[in-house]
């Protein structure tokens, strides 16, 4: 099994029209999904973002500090999951509820580097280490 991030990106603003059923019935989708993962032993974790927060840039000693405030597409959440390879991975990124609740949303489908090869320096992974 290899570890893939699915970086959840959406409008900012998507939600902002949908009724409290709207949104229960989309909470109820990502549990419902989430539970589906955890019982395939996909996931090994996974979080909403909050759309707030701050942005850091330049170089030690000449940071610039600004906070966030997107209006167009952000990251509203991500799953990090295990897929036998990328097309796993795709499939199941496209079962998420985001795609039956918004029109906007977008899931980068990305392989998560565990170890690099020149050095032979394993990434900390507390998922794993447990097992």
């Amino acid at each position: 099994m290899k570890e893939f991030m699915l970086l959840i990106r959406n409008k900012i603003d998507h939600n902002k029209d949908w009724s409290q059923e709207h949104q229960q019935s989309f909470l109820k989708s990502c549990e419902l999904y989430i539970n589906n993962l955890i019982k395939d032993s996909k996931l090994i974790s996974a979080q909403p973002l909050v759309r707030e927060g701050k942005i850091i840039s330049g170089k030690t000693g000449d940071w610039k500090e600004k906070d966030f405030n997107e209006t167009g597409e952000v990251q509203v959440g991500y799953y990090h999951i295990l897929a036998d390879d990328i097309d796993e991975a795709v499939e199941i990124a496209k079962q998420n509820p985001e795609f039956a609740f918004s029109t906007t949303a977008r899931i980068e489908v990305r392989p998560i580097k565990t170890k690099e090869t020149t050095t032979a320096f394993v990434y900390p992974n507390k998922h794993l280490q447990e097992k």
